[in-house]
Formats: structure tokens, sequence, C-alpha cells
């Protein structure tokens, strides 16, 4: 630790997310884990009177109610974690929903962006380091981290419990790359 304290495990997990593919390679391994950047912008509850989820799949974006506003996104780019964020995209998404929302209230919004790591299969990686068996692996998942969630610390579970896994984990092992 930074105080020079020094904590002990059987294991480690590591699980990062968009960072997880740098901690890796200190331990040896080249994971091509790339950094998908979504953006959205949560407009004040007031903006406009939608009760349901709209999808306009043709424009690539998504206007959700929530309780905390009217959330406009649906904007990606792969763009790793060093560069800043490009807010063109939120604001671009807030126009057309202008266009097709006459009378939306695009003032008073909050934009965000967000990193979703994920892989060239689109799978995560969930296992054994090459380095030690001790280290397992469990990050990749994009846009789906909390939904696989569960699962994923289950197979982990059973990984370093050595119980037979609920899954096959082969699809996710570390080495498939």
């Amino acid at each position: 630790m930074e105080d020079g304290r020094i904590h002990r495990a059987d294991h480690v997990v590591l699980a990062a997310g968009a960072w997880s593919h740098r901690l890796a390679a200190t331990l040896g391994e080249r994971l091509p884990l790339e950094t998908e950047r979504g953006y959205n912008t949560t407009l004040p509850a007031d903006a406009f009177d939608v009760r349901l989820q709209l999808v306009f799949v043709d424009h690539g974006f998504v206007v959700t109610p929530l309780s905390t506003g009217l959330r406009i996104g649906g904007a990606v780019e792969l763009g790793g974690v060093d560069r800043p964020p490009n807010y063109a995209r939120s604001k671009a998404m807030l126009e057309k929903t202008r266009r097709f929302l006459p009378g939306l209230k695009a003032a008073g919004g909050v934009e965000w962006m967000g990193y979703r790591p994920s892989l060239p299969d689109s799978l995560p990686v969930i296992g054994r380091a090459k380095a030690s068996p001790r280290v397992l692996y469990a990050f990749g998942h994009g846009h789906l981290g909390l939904t696989q969630a569960a699962a994923t610390g289950r197979l982990i579970r059973d990984l370093v419990s050595g119980e037979a896994a609920a899954i096959d984990p082969a699809p996710y092992r570390p080495d498939r790359f």
C-alpha cells in the first residue's frame, strides 16, 4: 500500500474495468481490451413529458425518462482512457432530440462520459492469469458489466474453490487471444 503496509491474500481478482489490461500487462499479459466511451446528457425532469423509452434506431440514440430527469444517450467511440471526453457527441444527440421532440427544454443538462471495457470478440476475460494461478481476471464486459456481474462473480467463486462451474468457462479464458 502507499503507506508501506502489505496485504496478503490467497487469491486476487483483477476487475478494474477499462484499466484492467494495464494491470494485466504488469504480469506480462497482453490482452486486447479497448475502451468504448459512452456518452449521454441528462436533462431536468421537466424537459419534456416522455413516459416510455424512445429508441431512434436509425439515428443511434435513445431517450429514457428517469426519476432524476430525461436521459439522452447512445453515442459510443473507441477512445481509450487517456484522451479527454468528446462532448460534441452528447451535443449532437441533444440536437437530434430537439428536432424529434419540438418544445424540448434542452437547458440545464448534465453531460456524462463513461468507459466500457470491451474485447474484440465481445466476451469478457474470466479466468486465471498465466503469471500466477492465484490471480484471476474478471473484466471486459463492455456495456453489460452490471448485468453480468453476478454470473461472473459466481464463475470466479467456482474457479477459486475448485467447484464445477455452472457454465463452461473456456470461452472466457484469458489465453484465447
